[in-house]
């Protein structure tokens, strides 16, 4: 089972809210999802994100695979630290 971390679509038409899901790479966008790990809220200046950064880490030691759009929000949020 590959495991992805990324977003999942809620909220009205025109009306975007995100979860930052934990889902298996097979399961629809909007589906089942192993956990919930996140908000993000782009309709709010500047766009609101919110984290369960040890969960996210706990999944990422698990060898689950961010999508580019949540590896970016991880980015801007601090997330990853340069090494080396």
């Amino acid at each position: 089972m590959s495991v992805k971390i990324r977003l999942a679509r809620h909220g009205a038409k025109k009306r975007p809210f995100y979860r930052i899901v934990v889902a298996d790479n097979e399961a629809p966008r909007d589906g089942k999802y192993l956990e919930n790990v996140g908000t993000y809220n782009p309709l709010l200046d500047p766009a609101e994100v919110s984290l369960k950064a040890e969960r996210i880490q706990y999944w990422m030691d698990q060898g689950a695979i961010p999508s580019d759009t949540v590896r970016s929000l991880l980015k801007k949020e601090g997330f990853f630290t340069a090494t080396a």
